[in-house]
């Protein structure tokens, strides 16, 4: 099977590119990043801190993530409840940062990412990919850009959604999710040494994809 990682941080355009691109290239599009933000709403929901492994780990026994593709499209579910809607939130996302530094939850995650590269053609995107999941993919791309562009993006898409929030708090929440992901002990978010490294700033969303499909057709 032919596996190709996208790494990078909060707001690149990981998800909207791979999903793109995966579609081009018909590969199935696995988007990691929501599946901890899955299991972030599931402690939510509990009202406990997604921040103590103490309250985290206890709740990975009671709970089952599913990724379903309908019609072309990953669905998250969460114990049959389908929360793709629900994880897009903002509370989700430093959410899924807290849970994402708990190697429980990364071993949680792991086997069920693992299986899905083995048996599919499928482009995948996170955190540590490359690094970690799928250390042996044929292509490696780590997708970044400034935290500034990266909350402007994020702030219209929530705007559009009709979900508007702060810009200036956003901002100040990506930059400490990037840290806390490039900080962390286990997987930090860091580029693979044989990644090839592109910067979304000043391309457009059409603009990534093409990059990604023409790289794919080198492997």
């Amino acid at each position: 099977m032919i596996n190709i990682a996208i790494d990078g941080p909060a707001g690149a355009g990981k998800s909207s590119a791979a999903k793109l691109a995966a579609k081009e290239l018909g590969y199935i599009y696995v988007d990691t990043g929501a599946l901890y933000r899955a299991v972030g709403v599931a402690v939510l929901r509990r009202g406990l801190d997604t921040a103590k492994k103490e309250d985290v780990i206890p709740v990975l026994a009671e709970i089952k993530i599913e990724l379903r593709f309908i019609d072309g499209a990953q669905r998250v579910y969460l114990d049959g409840e389908d929360v793709s809607a629900e994880i897009r939130l903002p509370e989700a996302s430093m959410a899924a940062s807290n849970v994402s530094a708990i190697p429980a939850v990364r071993a949680f995650l792991f086997d069920l990412q693992r299986s899905i590269a083995k048996n599919n053609n499928c482009l995948m995107d996170g955190r540590d990919i490359g690094t970690v999941v799928l250390p042996d993919a044929q292509l490696k791309i780590f997708l970044t850009a400034t935290p500034e562009i990266r909350a402007k993006r994020r702030f219209l898409e929530l705007e559009q959604k009709g979900t508007p929030v702060d810009y200036d708090a956003l901002l100040e929440e990506i930059k400490q999710r990037d840290y806390n992901d490039s900080h962390r002990a286990v997987a930090p978010l860091k580029p693979a040494d044989d990644a090839v490294m592109l910067d979304s700033g000043d391309l457009t969303l059409d603009e990534v994809v093409k990059r990604i499909c023409c790289l794919a057709a080198e492997i």
